[in-house]
């Protein structure tokens, strides 16, 4: 099953179709959009996939409208302090923010949500889709995913694995991967990656499953042993590690999407203008570059109304999801 959750995603911020009629991609002075710096939230910490595929297309963003456009990671409660400010933003193209599993999925774990993760934001362009990383210490006994589920399954409720919160990508894929190989494990939260690898590097925390751009590297360098990917088809930051379904585990695929959103009622021809020029830098080779050397491809053909229309069935099968593993809101 292809569950873009993640990222978990998840990208997972999108809006109904704006209500007033469209107008010009120009600023209220009548200047051309944009005609000041433009601000992206980022509602994750540094060295995520967000962080990452945000970071990208701000900064080439900023060379094609010689207007800065400002990358401001605002971490903490699941992905919920960033989601609320992207939220309430004025809808006027100069807040826009970064969307993964965590802006769809939050909603659903509060018995009051403070958003509406439909009908509060404006799909603007998905980035890419990429995989997750089913991750352990290098010196974890098992050279392979089947070893070591064997291996957690021997204890049960005796290992633990992290995230960077409930609802995030790290967290839903995860459990996706733990429902499909039948291992009963702890889930430990932590603030951000770092913290993470501190904790595996010391034996407290045992695996992960986590996007590809926060592993990549990791695994490249010897630091921590990737077991297999999540999706389809092998990744090509990691070509030597085999997709869930080769190891045998085809329920535990599923993709992350990443994209950006912006304030519902933004208007129409700014959406239109953002995308088209998000669209072009994705078309770069360089661009192409990047993504891929964290495990990503950039996403070039799609519309606003594809992703939202997209963004809309994970959020549903989402909401089943956390209704079979028993999570209730609080």
């Amino acid at each position: 099953m292809r569950w873009g959750i993640g990222a978990l995603a998840c990208l997972w911020m999108v809006g109904a179709p704006p209500t007033h009629a469209a107008q010009p991609a120009s600023s209220g002075s009548g200047q051309a959009y944009p005609e000041r710096p433009i601000r992206l939230i980022i509602p994750a910490a540094p060295g995520t996939g967000s962080d990452y595929f945000g970071r990208t297309v701000a900064q080439a963003l900023t060379d094609l409208y010689k207007q800065q456009i400002v990358a401001d990671n605002r971490a903490g409660a699941g992905g919920l302090i960033g989601a609320q400010l992207i939220a309430t933003a004025s809808p006027d193209g100069y807040t826009l923010g970064m969307a993964s599993t965590s802006l769809v999925v939050s909603p659903l774990f509060q018995a009051k949500p403070q958003y509406r993760p439909i009908e509060d934001f404006s799909a603007v362009a998905l980035l890419s889709s990429i995989t997750s990383v089913v991750v352990v210490a290098p010196g974890a006994q098992a050279k392979n995913l089947g070893e070591w589920i064997a291996y957690a399954k021997a204890r049960p409720g005796q290992l633990n694995y992290a995230s960077v919160g409930a609802g995030t990508a790290s967290h839903l894929s995860a459990e996706i991967f733990n429902k499909a190989a039948g291992i009963n494990a702890v889930h430990v939260p932590f603030k951000g990656v770092a913290d993470i690898w501190t904790e595996m590097f010391a034996g407290r925390v045992h695996y992960l499953v986590f996007v590809a751009p926060a592993v990549t590297a990791m695994a490249r360098d010897g630091k921590v042993r990737p077991l297999a990917v999540t999706s389809k088809a092998r990744s090509v930051g990691l070509p030597d590690v085999p997709t869930v379904i080769e190891a045998g585990l085809p329920a535990a695929e599923v993709d992350t999407l990443f994209g950006v959103v912006a304030p519902a009622r933004t208007p129409p021809a700014v959406i239109q203008k953002l995308h088209t020029d998000m669209v072009g830098v994705l078309k770069r080779p360089e661009t192409r570059e990047r993504f891929e050397r964290m495990g990503g491809s950039p996403a070039v053909d799609t519309t606003p109304e594809k992703f939202a229309a997209q963004m809309k069935t994970e959020y549903e099968r989402y909401r089943r999801l956390i209704a079979e593993i028993g999570i209730k809101p609080q």
